[in-house]
């Protein structure tokens, strides 16, 4: 009888497809395979990488009158602690908007004011209102690292490890070197260490809730999956840029059931109950509200600034978007291009909403949203970098060429910094890692490997290679001060388009080789 069971079980788990989620023994066979202790060894080395780059300076380091983001994120913790909760959106006596304003969503000043609350416990000088501008004690320094060393661990961290749960829930596809690389790769994302724990920001909740929202939807958990995409929206605007991949996959999934207008309507109601509770202090009155919404969309600023591999900015050597056209029409030119572009890999998910397509969706809409939206800054490119890390096994190649340009693509920026060390020793330990011995190795068996060939990789790199040191070691001349910055940005920005372009195609595949595999079932 217990051999029949057995036997049984066995063929159950050989006919699952990568779609049908079992979560009956997935922590039993991770911890099997040593997960857990692989998990933690990583995570420790992990963290170690982030305290030592966090001894290198930071955005606006010694930098006055207004600093940088370091003294952004600590004026936030400052106004927090220091004034009630309706004044912290509002610009005052107490409250100078044009001084590093809170200008992300109410999550994020919930988080500005706990990490306030414990500065002010050790360190109270650092964040008391007015005298605590420009602060750059030494105890003050370390005190905010450390704010943003324990939320990796305490929100990141744990979201990666429920993502390989969600994702490595099959004996055939869980080999302990593969998940132990791959836990890697998300934990060791050499642009995320270096624009949280160097240049200094916290995109690590944001993207964590956003990870955990996506172990969720793998999980089948869809309810509980949009309550932290909705925390994640709620901590950084910016993650928007996965919304129509959440929206379309989610849509496809609810059509495709019983009650159709149900499902959808359950989503609506946990969407709108999650924000009413982030915002409830802001929705006593509309005036409160559109404070508030108003600080979110700097559309002031222009369409972009500083020099970002977008199109807007790759264009605008020969196109001058911000001479011929107002505000007002520009962002009307850039919401429709980014819809359009989004517009692919949206129908792929509503007509066949799939797991992996899911993936490939979040990478191909936060690729659009990087290339085509309004006020798009260097670090958004931790957005795409995101789904692409998640889909690292499936598509390696993609993977690593995408995360050596968008290195480079934030080189300028880091260079500013200080931080040209970290970078450079991070890179070469992305490599490293990369070419781990032992690892189940994937044929690079698609089209954007075979399209560009590999005397154009080289030529590729090469170029990628000497602008690196060129930009270290030699001057711009004065009628064209940027154009080392410029060079950088247009051939990442050349690279980011053909990664879209194959990304969207080998998404609109999926269909076909589900058709394929339906065909081959019938001949059976």
């Amino acid at each position: 009888m217990a051999n029949k069971s057995k036997k049984k079980h066995t063929t159950t788990a050989a006919t699952t497809t990568y779609d049908d989620v079992d979560n009956d023994n997935i922590w039993c066979s991770l911890i099997h395979k040593g997960t857990p202790t692989t998990f933690t060894t990583i995570a420790l080395f992990a963290l170690l990488i982030r305290f030592l780059v966090s001894l290198y300076p930071y955005s606006g380091f010694g930098n006055p009158p207004k600093f940088g983001d370091f003294e952004a994120q600590r004026h936030w913790m400052e106004i927090t602690i220091n004034l009630p909760i309706r004044e912290w959106y509002r610009n005052g006596t107490n409250n100078d908007l044009g001084y590093w304003g809170l200008d992300y969503p109410p999550l994020t000043a919930y988080q500005s004011w706990i990490h306030g609350v414990l500065l002010r416990r050790f360190h109270p000088i650092s964040v008391s209102l007015f005298s605590s501008r420009g602060h750059e004690s030494y105890l003050g320094k370390q005190l905010m690292r450390w704010t943003v060393i324990s939320s990796d661990a305490l929100i990141f961290f744990p979201a990666v490890l429920y993502f390989i749960i969600a994702r490595y829930n099959q004996p055939s596809r869980s080999r302990k070197t593969d998940i132990a690389w791959h836990i890697t790769m998300l934990l060791l994302n050499p642009c995320l260490i270096l624009i949280d724990h160097g240049h200094f920001q916290y995109n690590c909740i944001s993207l964590g809730f956003t990870i955990a929202a996506v172990a969720a939807i793998l999980s089948g958990k869809d309810l509980f999956g949009s309550v932290l995409y909705c925390l994640a929206l709620n901590h950084k605007q910016m993650s928007a840029y996965f919304a129509p991949a959440f929206f379309s996959h989610l849509l496809g999934k609810c059509l495709r059931r019983e009650h159709p207008v149900l499902e959808v309507s359950k989503l609506g109601f946990v969407v709108l109950g999650t924000f009413a509770a982030v915002w409830w202090p802001y929705l006593y009155s509309t005036n409160s509200f559109l404070e508030v919404l108003s600080r979110l969309a700097p559309f002031e600023r222009g369409i972009f600034e500083d020099y970002v591999a977008n199109f807007w900015c790759a264009t605008s050597i020969l196109i001058k978007w911000k001479r011929l056209f107002t505000t007002g029409p520009l962002k009307l030119i850039s919401f429709s291009a980014t819809i359009i572009s989004c517009f692919p890999s949206m129908v792929q998910q509503i007509k066949s909403p799939s797991n992996k397509g899911f993936l490939y969706a979040l990478l191909n809409c936060s690729l659009s949203f990087y290339l085509f939206s309004f006020q798009v800054h260097e670090k958004s490119i931790l957005l795409p970098l995101l789904p692409a890390t998640m889909l690292a096994m499936e598509e390696p190649f993609i993977f690593k060429w995408f995360m050596k340009f968008a290195m480079l693509s934030m080189f300028p920026l880091i260079c500013r910094d200080g931080l040209i060390v970290p970078y450079f020793a991070l890179l070469a330990l992305f490599i490293l890692v990369l070419n781990t011995p032992g690892r189940r190795r994937v044929r690079e068996n698609n089209y954007f490997y075979n399209y560009l060939g590999a005397t154009t990789i080289r030529l590729i790199l090469f170029c990628s290679l000497i602008l690196h040191i060129v930009y270290l070691t030699m001057q711009a001349p004065k009628k064209y001060p940027f154009i080392f910055e410029a060079m950088i940005m247009n051939l990442c920005f050349s690279q980011f388009v053909i990664v879209t372009i194959g990304c969207n195609m080998k998404q609109w595949m999926l269909n076909k080789n589900v058709k394929l595999d339906e065909i081959e079932k019938k001949h059976i």
